[in-house]
């Protein structure tokens, strides 16, 4: 699966989607097929406040436990609650409806284009 050029990465394999001061976050196809069968979704909770950078989340799979970091610095305000009951959706649709969390954005570091996260994942 391409990556999206319409979205920006962090290289711990999350993309961000922005739109104004708002941004939905998930994890990569590279992450999902990297993690296997996605069986568990931490997320935080509507309001909590999350720095770029830090663990915000957690992704278990039949092979692993990974981490969510935070993208960017601002304010939780929606979850995909449909990831919490079905986790499988992280991997058969990690850029649509496996989206994870929406937040208000207060600071964002310089993220990668799809061109730079495809030339670091080497896909």
């Amino acid at each position: 699966m391409s990556n999206p050029t319409n979205l920006q990465y962090t290289e711990e394999h999350e993309w961000l989607l922005v739109e104004g001061d708002q941004a939905t976050v998930g994890i990569t196809a590279y992450a999902a097929e990297k993690l296997g069968d996605v069986v568990y979704v931490e997320l935080p909770k509507v309001g909590a406040a999350i720095t770029a950078g830090t663990v915000v989340g957690e992704i278990e799979s039949t092979k692993s436990v990974g981490e969510l970091y935070a993208p960017a610095t601002g304010t939780v305000t929606e979850v995909n609650d449909a990831v919490v009951s079905s986790p499988e959706l992280v991997n058969d649709d990690p850029f649509g409806a496996g989206w994870l969390i929406k937040i208000s954005i207060s600071d964002a570091p310089a993220l990668l284009d799809a061109a730079a996260y495809t030339a670091l994942t080497g896909e």
